[in-house]
């Protein structure tokens, strides 16, 4: 007679996704197998075996794109993947080409979209691992290596100011600290800006937004109200923060304007703000402030069908170069004193 056989009991769970199932369902199998498989995970197996399931999820077939934008939005993350997976000589000599300017105190790179400047967890590649290898590229292989003067999101594209000598990295880093630097960022934005110029001086607090995607945001905190048809100042929180920002139209469409910016205060996510809540124009892309009361996908305003064909198309930077860096006359100390003029080209926000 047969030994009788027992299964262990299954744990179905309903309602998520394939790779929590995947986690918590357990297969039938006879108690008479080995211990170490009866075990519960230990969170190193555990985390292994999700990184697996993801490696799976990313190996699936991509869907094929059918517009322009789709295909650009697909070479971009592979380029930016790509970055991730070069030798650091390949991404040294990759900002080598792009040089925006070069002195004896300074050099100036375009930074790519996608790559960090500084390391950290799941970062493979950085700027900074590569500033030896750059420096050696300039100054041959006794070349002290290039030092950073400030930094750049991951997810934003644009001049990245670096200096031969600590003393001079220093100095740049006391003007942006002092905010004697001038910052340009141009944005596409969704409708146009009324009046086609002018400065949003409004203050920005943070805010936690209720609901059923709990989150925080930052948002405007008005120092005056109307009442009545006059305009009234109101007390305003002693957390809200001093933020003005100058914008200027370069170009338009129907639908939406490349804006020029120049941030006069540096509060965090300033510039998205004063233009999706003050202005209500938000930076194409940008879902997080898009909509106040939930965090989802910016859906822009469709053309009509009478809408020309011209109008369709995002406005045109012709006419509007991306201008350099450089620094005015005078003697070495007299220039570094004088405010630097930086260009960002803000293409994604994080």
């Amino acid at each position: 007679m047969a030994a009788p056989r027992y299964s262990a009991p299954v744990l179905w769970v309903r309602g998520t996704s394939p790779v929590l199932k995947s986690l918590f369902t357990l297969d039938s199998k006879p108690f008479c197998s080995t211990a170490a498989a009866s075990r519960p995970l230990s969170a190193q197996q555990l985390a292994e075996k999700l990184r697996a399931q993801k490696r799976e999820q990313k190996t699936k077939k991509q869907p094929v794109p059918t517009t322009p934008v789709q295909r650009r939005v697909q070479e971009l993350v592979r380029f930016t993947q790509q970055l991730q997976r070069v030798h650091p000589n390949v991404l040294a000599k990759a900002l080598s080409r792009g040089i925006l300017h070069q002195d004896k105190d300074l050099v100036v790179i375009n930074k790519p979209y996608g790559l960090p400047v500084h390391g950290g967890p799941g970062v493979q590649l950085c700027i900074s691992e590569v500033l030896p290898i750059l420096a050696k590229m300039f100054h041959g292989h006794k070349a002290e290596p290039l030092h950073l003067c400030h930094r750049l999101d991951k997810e934003t594209t644009g001049v990245m100011v670096l200096a031969w000598e600590k003393e001079v990295a220093h100095q740049v880093q006391e003007l942006f600290r002092t905010r004697q630097v001038e910052k340009k960022y141009w944005a596409v934005t969704v409708r146009v800006p009324v009046p086609s110029a002018g400065v949003v001086d409004i203050p920005i607090i943070e805010k936690e937004v209720q609901g059923q995607q709990q989150h925080h945001k930052m948002t405007l905190c008005p120092s005056y109200r109307m009442d009545n048809g006059k305009m009234v100042k109101v007390r305003t929180s002693r957390n809200a923060q001093i933020a003005v920002t100058q914008y200027q139209v370069l170009s338009s469409t129907v639908s939406s304007a490349l804006v020029e910016l120049h941030p006069v205060t540096g509060i965090k996510h300033q510039l998205r703000v004063h233009l999706s809540f003050g202005l209500d124009c938000p930076v194409l892309g940008d879902h997080k402030y898009s909509d106040w009361n939930r965090l989802a996908p910016q859906v822009p305003a469709r053309p009509g069908p009478n809408t020309p064909v011209a109008a369709r198309v995002l406005p045109t930077t012709e006419g509007f170069p991306l201008p350099l860096m450089g620094r005015e006359g005078g003697g070495r100390a007299e220039g570094r004193q004088k405010a630097f003029t930086l260009a960002f080209l803000a293409c994604t926000l994080e």
